[in-house]
């Protein structure tokens, strides 16, 4: 079995989940946001995953992975944090192979090896997209699929105080209690034509763009809540095809 590959133990910064996992995955697990919103949202993009070689890229405690699996996927984990990773070990057991491995960094896959990439939640922690998503290209069949979410520039533009210039690539920062403990965040909001342009400069053609909504199963379980989440726009999805080396935009 492949476990977690070597990589240098990161600073105690922002965005750094070790020091909350536990509570992160027991949050993530139920909550409205992700349970009934942003993982239902994701596969139903994904659609018909049987005997298809997934890379779930940043895969935190193994939801997201164990759903396709179950779904019949070819599912292969990686994550930065080395405490969500042994979650996700714990969870997926010996069929998933999970990697410890920066986004930011060069991929420990082939060319092709993967027929989608998903990437949930992620993205929006990258001021630059630019290599990221050329990896995530290089190790995708052509025709293959990058599916991601991110949070919609809509809300983070409205979050910042001063309001910025929703035309330039900002971060913003702030403080997640989750289970009692603090922990600082940092995102990066960038406005829709920098996202789209990212995906086609890396070599991907768009298919969707999606703002979906919460599950309706949840309105009973989050009655106020899933109210003001069927009103808003929260986050942003993309399904975008892996064009081949000889084809245009």
């Amino acid at each position: 079995m492949e476990r977690l590959s070597d990589l240098p133990e990161p600073a105690n910064t922002a965005n750094d989940y070790d020091g909350f996992a536990e509570a992160y995955a027991a949050e993530n697990e139920h909550s409205l946001v992700n349970a009934h919103y942003e993982r239902p949202a994701m596969l139903a993009l994904a659609g018909d995953v049987r005997g298809r070689r997934i890379l779930d890229a940043g895969c935190g405690s193994g939801p997201l992975a164990a759903a396709l699996r179950e779904r019949g996927a070819v599912v292969t984990g990686l994550d930065v944090s080395a405490a969500m990773l042994a979650l996700a070990g714990r969870r997926l057991g010996e069929g998933v192979p999970l990697h410890r491995v920066d986004l930011r960094d060069r991929l420990p896959f082939t060319d092709g090896e993967f027929d989608d990439v998903i990437a949930s939640l992620v993205l929006h922690y990258l001021e630059d997209w630019g290599s990221t998503l050329a990896e995530l290209r290089r190790v995708l069949r052509p025709g293959g699929r990058l599916l991601a979410s991110v949070d919609h520039p809509f809300v983070a533009y409205t979050f910042q105080e001063p309001r910025p210039d929703y035309f330039a690539t900002t971060d913003y920062a702030f403080e997640w209690v989750i289970g009692g403990h603090s922990a600082p965040m940092r995102f990066w909001r960038k406005p829709l034509h920098a996202m789209t342009e990212a995906f086609t400069t890396a070599g991907f053609r768009l298919s969707t763009i999606a703002e979906p909504q919460p599950d309706p199963a949840a309105r009973d379980l989050f009655p106020d809540a899933f109210r003001d989440l069927s009103h808003k726009p929260t986050f942003l999805f993309f399904v975008v095809e892996a064009l081949s080396v000889s084809a245009g935009p």
